[in-house]
């Protein structure tokens, strides 16, 4: 079992700046697949951002990229959310997750690759 939680969300105004770190224990060896998703209220859970082990692989949304920066430190078993810019759309609960099929360097970003999840982090931004 892997657990993951997640921590740094909080209020944010338009055009601020977040940063989310997700904190990984229990078996958390072998290769693994970071990535961040989130859900809004009434809303589908969405790709946020992933990153494969060895941090040369990594995937954004489009409503993201070039806002957000996804990385990983495998010593301290973390993952981190760089979130820039912040816009009232970015408003959601978001959550780490591990895809520990995916093969080396290689990122998925379809929810249902992922087996753990963190119980997930609020961010909102005002505009």
């Amino acid at each position: 079992q892997v657990y993951l939680v997640e921590s740094g969300g909080g209020l944010a105004q338009a055009g601020a700046s977040l940063r989310l770190s997700c904190a990984a224990s229990g078996r958390t060896f072998g290769i693994n697949t970071m990535g961040w998703f989130r859900q809004a209220p009434g809303k589908e859970r969405e790709f946020v951002a992933t990153i494969s082990w060895s941090s040369r692989t990594i995937k954004y949304a489009d409503s993201v990229k070039g806002r957000f920066v996804i990385s990983r430190d495998n010593a301290k078993n973390t993952v981190s959310l760089q979130m820039n810019s912040l816009k009232p759309e970015d408003t959601a609960v978001y959550y780490c997750a591990q895809d520990y099929s995916a093969a080396p360097d290689v990122v998925r970003v379809a929810a249902e690759h992922y087996d753990y999840w963190g119980q997930g982090t609020q961010v909102t931004v005002s505009a």
